[in-house]
């Protein structure tokens, strides 16, 4: 019999990351994930390791998570290319320069130093900045890393520490028993635990649904780009502080010279194909706003643009904890996003929640139970 203290459903990075930390924790686990693990969302993002502009009550989670960023080639025993090289954001006008200011005060504390540059500081210690840059806001200690390597690396160590997952598994039906929860496959086969979380990505609403927890999420395709390599001299990561979506413009160089880049909106996702679409309208405006951030970049060939199938809600927060209805249930998805530099925390505080009750690190602000 296929039976463990806690099945998971979806093999993103929160899920595997969950695995892992379950297995840590000695707790029996396993993973049912319909494609390949990462596949998703948790492979085709930006890579971004950031704090700094977040909602400032999911601080503690982001901190929480930092912390184990720098330690995954430990944990993981593999290069997950990880770089601290700090994130710049930048501000066209002075409205958005005393948007800066008044987050940095905010974000005091909740334990995150942001260094406030004026414009011309910030070409002095970046040349490479438009003039049209007024001032920009640091954050030392964040960073990059490759999104395709994170969540199977996540799943190679769970294994490899005794948890099972299964890919190409897709389930096509989830039961609550008397002992817990049934799950069986197309296949035919079944398993079975007390503990279910699930961790779905933009199909988790689905899942939460059915369990009469309906949520306002929506999937969007992020629209991402990557530049011809050149020389390495863009460190930090950077982005734009806006109120307008198509000024919101990211981009991070690798050291083997390409620049990765997107924002300025999302495209279509479908669940059904499970596809989304490149917008090439939407990559022109990108460009057009990296030019403007950093003019250098109008001489780069774009030689591979891709989307994936990510999961919003209304309140750009994600859903994660336990299940307002349903004993043994929890939730970790729809990241909006932004759950990237995340994810490691998310898989460290929902094993600690799952093993013992409780968390040191607040969650109440992500409750499904917000949209009953």
């Amino acid at each position: 019999m296929n039976q463990s203290d806690v099945l998971i459903l979806g093999g993103g990075m929160m899920g595997a990351a969950t695995a892992f930390f379950l297995r840590q924790r000695g707790v029996s686990v396993t993973l049912l994930e319909r494609g390949l693990c990462g596949q998703q969302a948790s492979g085709v993002n930006f890579g971004n390791v950031r704090r700094q502009g977040r909602f400032l009550p999911q601080l503690p989670l982001a901190n929480r998570s930092r912390l184990l960023w720098s330690r995954l080639p430990e944990l993981l025993g593999e290069d997950v290319e990880f770089l601290p090289t700090g994130h710049l954001r930048v501000a066209y006008r002075p409205e958005h320069l005393a948007m800066m200011e008044e987050y940095r005060d905010g974000s005091r504390n909740y334990g995150l130093e942001l260094e406030i540059i004026g414009g011309n500081a910030a070409r002095d210690r970046y040349p490479w900045l438009s003039q049209e840059v007024l001032g920009g806001s640091f954050s030392v200690e964040d960073g990059h890393a490759n999104p395709r390597l994170v969540a199977p690396a996540f799943a190679r160590a769970a294994k490899r520490d005794g948890a099972r997952i299964v890919e190409n598994c897709d389930v096509v039906a989830i039961e609550c028993e008397a002992t817990g929860f049934r799950l069986e496959s197309a296949g035919g086969e079944v398993w079975r635990a007390p503990v279910l979380q699930v961790s779905a990505g933009a199909w988790g609403g689905r899942i939460a649904a059915s369990f009469g927890e309906a949520v306002p999420i929506i999937a969007r395709g992020p629209q991402m780009g990557v530049t011809e390599p050149v020389p390495y001299a863009l460190h930090p990561v950077l982005g734009v502080t806006t109120k307008t979506v198509g000024e919101v413009v990211y981009l991070r160089q690798v050291t083997r010279g390409n620049i990765v880049f997107g924002g300025t909106g999302h495209g279509p996702a479908d669940l059904d194909t499970r596809r989304a679409k490149v917008m090439p309208e939407i990559t022109l405006q990108q460009f057009s706003q990296l030019r403007r951030m950093v003019p250098a970049i109008g001489a780069l060939r774009i030689i591979r643009t891709w989307s994936g199938v990510e999961g919003y809600l209304r309140d750009d927060r994600p859903v994660m904890g336990p299940s307002g209805k349903v004993s043994g249930l929890f939730y970790a998805f729809g990241f909006c996003g932004h759950g990237f530099q995340l994810g490691p925390g998310v898989g460290e505080v929902m094993a600690e929640l799952i093993a013992t009750g409780s968390t040191t690190t607040p969650l109440a602000p992500f409750h499904i139970g917000r949209f009953a």
